[in-house]
């Protein structure tokens, strides 16, 4: 069933009350809130990579006040453990049994804060539940309900000690952008309401947990023509045969894409995707997928411009089909 131009004005009015919500606490910056509302309704995971005190954690904050969840943050570190993620069974003397504590990992939106300084061992932890929604301990398997969504960050600068994720589980990331800094009538604004410690804690819920999956189930539903899922594929071709590129997007990527697009489409009002959709979610949905080679990167090459020529080789579809 195809979604309908009443549903696709509801859902685009209900997206707009959010990003407002949202932009009270995380002021000037519609645009990364907009990805990353569209992230949590494709039922996706986000990748953060900005440098420290520019609103990540406020981001997660505002987001699970936003939808009448809960949140946590997990501080990655050396000697973090994967049962400090995902929890652990602890022996209860009265009852004489085992009872399991429930990590960070069950909450609405969990914040992995520069998840690239804890171990892979760790790192792996998250990989089940970010993919499958539910954590294996001591054989016992749990759901961590819906929504859910975890917002991971590292940091650019102060690599040394590092752990670099894995191309394996970057590709569980639906996208990754970063935060950035305010302009500057966003900073004077922010500087004259010093005051307020926390920004997020004046928010108010605009929907429940239920109605995030109902929202994600609607834009599942939005219509997405061939001509459009040609386009998206030859990108991906591209991306694999691009000379400066060692790996490029794989299936999984593209269907990470077309998943975006559709949240992307409906949440301006829209009842199926156009190749405008596709261009403009290149980047934060592409651009950790690929895997530039040693040598383009010793030349200066980013992966940015790769995106950009990308886009600019392959020919989008000329016709919209509704």
């Amino acid at each position: 069933m195809a979604a309908s131009p009443e549903q696709a004005r509801m859902f685009a009015q209900t997206f707009d009350q959010m990003v407002l919500n949202i932009s009270r606490a995380i002021v000037g910056k519609d645009d990364v809130v907009r990805l990353a509302l569209t992230c949590l309704l494709s039922e996706g995971h986000l990748l953060l990579e900005d440098y420290p005190g520019t609103g990540k954690t406020s981001l997660a904050k505002a987001l699970a006040g936003t939808v009448q969840g809960s949140n946590a943050r997990i501080q990655f570190t050396p000697d973090l453990l994967p049962s400090d993620v995902t929890g652990v069974q602890v022996y209860d003397q009265r009852t004489q049994q085992f009872e399991f504590r429930p990590g960070p990992v069950f909450h609405s939106i969990v914040l992995a804060d520069e998840i690239n300084r804890a171990s892979p061992k760790t790192q792996s932890a998250l990989l089940e539940v970010m993919e499958e929604g539910r954590v294996t301990v001591d054989g016992v398997t749990r759901p961590v309900g819906s929504p859910f969504m975890v917002i991971a960050t590292q940091n650019p600068i102060e690599q040394a000690g590092t752990y670099r994720l894995p191309e394996a589980q970057l590709d569980r990331f639906l996208m990754k952008t970063s935060v950035g800094y305010p302009d500057h009538n966003a900073t004077v604004a922010l500087l004259a309401d010093a005051a307020t410690r926390d920004r997020t804690q004046a928010l108010r819920p605009v929907i429940s947990g239920q109605a995030v999956a109902q929202m994600a189930a609607v834009a599942d539903q939005v219509h997405v023509d061939p001509a459009v899922l040609g386009y998206v594929s030859r990108l991906a071709e591209s991306s694999r045969t691009h000379p400066h590129v060692r790996l490029g997007v794989s299936v999984r990527g593209c269907l990470a894409y077309v998943r975006c697009a559709k949240t992307w489409a409906i949440a301006q009002g829209r009842t199926f995707v156009g190749p405008d959709d596709v261009k403009a979610l290149a980047l934060p949905v592409l651009g950790h997928r690929i895997l530039l080679r040693t040598e383009a990167q010793f030349d200066g090459v980013t992966v940015e411009q790769v995106v950009g020529q990308l886009l600019a080789d392959v020919v989008p579809p000329v016709e919209r089909v509704a």
